[in-house]
């Protein structure tokens, strides 16, 4: 099954991954066969479950309490580098191409 570029740049911003080579695109069409298995299997008269856990845990809530806090200088001080009082994380997006670019890309793969 292709990939359509719409698809493939949703993807890109919603996981900040880069499919711009054939690996990439290649790993995703496989990702997508594989879980399109899911179709076959039949789930008539199944309710949906609120956890995977549900009938081996007991799941409760527990009240929030706070028993540490008032500490931002000593938590900042493991910081590499800081802004204020906050920390400096690195860059997680990636310049993504233009739409126009990928179709380009996926016309050849």
């Amino acid at each position: 099954q292709k990939v359509s570029v719409e698809v493939l740049d949703h993807l890109e911003h919603l996981a900040l991954v880069d499919f711009r080579d054939a690996e990439g695109v290649e790993r995703l069409q496989k990702a997508i066969q594989f879980a399109d298995q899911l179709h076959e299997v039949n789930t008539d008269g199944v309710e949906p479950m609120d956890s995977v856990l549900e009938d081996r845990w007991c799941l409760y809530l527990r009240e929030d309490d706070v028993t540490e806090g008032n500490c931002t200088k000593e938590l900042l001080e493991n910081a590499r580098e800081k802004v204020e009082e906050y920390f400096v994380a690195p860059p997680g997006n990636i310049p993504l191409p233009k739409l126009e670019e990928r179709e380009t890309f996926l016309q050849g793969s």
